[in-house]
């Protein structure tokens, strides 16, 4: 949204999921080019093939997984998700899901589980793995 002048609703509105995906991707492919940067995707840029190769190339991958119950309650009031301003967005989300977990475990460094785990527990995790990573 910074670098465009607009937010993501404004740009689906106008442009379509396919604009906003074509935008996700030169964003994500200058980002790429930039050294010790802490990047907070889109849930959607991991399905981009373009997308996974840079990330996975040029960064260390945290997917921080939930469940669909999780999501949903935890996107439940959000207005700024397109895709999720529908009759049933738990629907959405479950098919989302299925298309993006898989990816997201392709390139993910390491996978954590926010069900149960608390955000000392999380963050803890992540310099772990990173470090031993490093």
């Amino acid at each position: 949204e910074e670098r465009t002048g607009a937010d993501i609703p404004w740009i689906f509105d106008v442009e379509g999921e396919a604009g906003f995906r074509k935008r996700e991707e030169a964003v994500c492919a200058e980002l790429c080019n930039e050294h010790s940067l802490v990047i907070a995707t889109g849930g959607g840029i991991i399905v981009n093939e373009a997308n996974r190769r840079r990330i996975r190339r040029n960064g260390f991958v945290v997917y921080l997984s939930a469940d669909v119950d999780r999501l949903v309650e935890r996107t439940s009031k959000d207005t700024r998700r397109p895709l999720l301003q529908t009759a049933n967005p738990r629907e959405v989300i479950e098919q989302l899901l299925a298309v993006r977990d898989p990816l997201y475990r392709e390139v993910a460094d390491v996978v954590i589980d926010t069900e149960s785990n608390s955000p000392k527990y999380i963050s803890e995790r992540i310099i772990e793995a990173f470090n031993e990573r490093a």
